[in-house]
């Protein structure tokens, strides 16, 4: 049992950097639907910078970059020139499927080095590895999983407890009276949007530099998607991201279990599970009335400082 739950936590983990990328994003104001990009991008440019190097590090800061790059050029579109949000979030999906197989074409087949590997190997967090069940399952896991704990704390810490989370949240449900109040709605936006990729970015290295350690096409495999579903399992909440993640994670690696322990399912129908589960979630979500679980009322809107 602590193996199939320490590997869920393992498989959440690039659906929980995207999911808190575009919660980010979304709490500015902005539906990004070109997360699946995001992810490529970043898988992409993190296994390229990092097999070339041999540095975890330059791997990162190349997926980071990547992502970032991604959501700017959706924030000059959304933000500056008032683009549609839904269309523009699609084709950053698009570009970054394309970019990724293009970049890639090189790569595929290839291991990461060795020195990624050693650096991404599980660490155990003295004394709370030893607390019974959750230690093995939460603190032996590596570094890269653990900054996305940090992620959570800080990104719930910042969105409830700082001026400038405030300001975001302002931001998001109004932008005409976050103008008005003198918050800069501009940089907000593009500042978040931006943010919000470079998570995303990480979560695509995930995948490509610690999970599977291998380049291969569509590494991915749309959980760009489900991470959008996620957003609004979780009422944009870090903390409820968290622990969807979890839930799709496991969705995800359910099938290796029960063929390890002798059932045999169809792979199609286990395949499907983390899709099914988000066209559910989805439903139960929209019958959600309370104000808490509701989307910014500005998601979506282009903002006309001239209409103020």
């Amino acid at each position: 049992m602590e193996g199939f739950l320490a590997a869920a936590v393992v498989a959440s983990t690039p659906l929980l950097f995207a999911t808190l990328g575009e919660i980010i994003t979304e709490k500015a104001g902005h539906l990004n639907l070109g997360v699946e990009g995001l992810m490529l991008m970043g898988a992409i440019m993190g296994f390229v910078a990092g097999y070339e190097t041999g540095n975890p590090l330059l791997g990162l800061m190349g997926a980071v970059l990547a992502g970032a790059a991604g959501a700017l050029i959706f924030a000059f579109l959304t933000v500056s020139l008032r683009a549609n949000q839904v269309v523009t979030g699609l084709t950053l999906t698009i570009f970054g499927t394309g970019f990724a197989s293009f970049m890639g074409k090189n790569y595929v087949g290839l291991p990461v080095p060795v020195s990624i590997k050693e650096a991404f190997t599980p660490y155990p967090i003295p004394l709370l590895s030893d607390i019974p069940l959750i230690g093995p399952v939460f603190f032996e896991q590596d570094l890269f999983l653990y900054g996305s704990y940090l992620a959570v704390i800080l990104g719930t810490l910042y969105l409830y407890k700082t001026r400038s989370g405030l300001n975001l949240r302002a931001v998001g449900e109004s932008s005409a009276a976050a103008d008005a109040s003198g918050v800069n709605v501009t940089l907000y936006k593009y500042t978040h949007i931006c943010a919000g990729g470079a998570l995303c970015g990480l979560g695509g290295a995930y995948m490509s530099l610690s999970m599977m350690a291998v380049w291969q096409e569509n590494v991915v495999a749309g959980r760009g998607w489900i991470a959008v579903a996620l957003v609004i399992f979780a009422s944009w909440n870090p903390i409820k991201a968290l622990i969807g993640a979890l839930l799709f994670g496991g969705l995800s690696i359910l099938g290796f279990r029960l063929q390890s322990m002798g059932i045999h399912v169809s792979q199609y129908w286990v395949d499907m599970l983390p899709y099914a589960a988000t066209i559910v979630i989805i439903i139960l979500s929209s019958r959600k009335n309370k104000k808490e679980n509701q989307p910014p009322a500005n998601l979506g809107n282009a903002y006309f400082r001239e209409e103020r």
